[in-house]
């Protein structure tokens, strides 16, 4: 069983934002997959299916970013998986807007989400795809940045085949392993 954590920040008014890119890619997987995410558990709205013959939880903390560990250690313990078979998604300040980065384990580099979740389960060798947001414009402040929309049809395209990417990043990994994984990020930011 894998458990696919999308992080991103509860409520209607952060929805489409670049620091909710987790929510939306688990969305696709949801759609793609028909699993429905609708149950609250362990601080998450969660759903619960089969993704390519690999079993599957999909969920959204339902914490704000900064303490999704909180929702992440939960649900290790209630499903008991390995924390290599833990997937977290998403944003990335540090990769150009639409592209994708894959790394079976690593820091949590500038992203408090991450910081959280690896602070609290005390390991970081577990898989994660980030998508690239891109840095903010100068005289914007980071925190407006990661907040706002995407405010072009363009760029809303652009991350949007991101996002079915990064979907198909997660289904590959779950089914096919690290390399293949791998190779497809290559292809997709080619």
């Amino acid at each position: 069983m894998y458990i696919v954590v999308g992080l991103g920040n509860p409520g209607r008014k952060y929805e489409n934002t670049r620091h909710n890119v987790g929510f939306d890619v688990l969305e696709i997987l949801s759609q793609k997959y028909d699993i429905p995410i609708r149950k609250l558990h362990c601080k998450a709205a969660v759903g619960e299916g089969t993704i390519r013959g690999q079993r599957v939880v999909l969920a959204q903390p339902q914490t704000f970013m900064n303490l999704s560990g909180e929702s992440v250690v939960r649900l290790l313990n209630w499903y008991k998986v390995d924390l290599s078979n833990l997937i977290v998604v998403y944003d990335d300040v540090d990769l150009p807007e639409g592209k994708l980065r894959f790394r079976p384990s690593g820091s949590a580099g500038t992203h408090n989400g991450m910081r959280n979740i690896i602070g609290l389960v005390g390991r970081e060798d577990f898989p994660r795809v980030r998508v690239g947001i891109g840095r903010p414009a100068p005289g914007w402040d980071m925190k407006d940045w990661v907040l706002a929309t995407y405010n072009t049809p363009e760029l809303r395209k652009i991350m949007f085949d991101a996002y079915m990417n990064a979907a198909d990043v997660v289904a590959t990994l779950m089914a096919e392993g690290v390399e293949p994984a791998r190779q497809l990020v290559a292809r997709c930011n080619a």
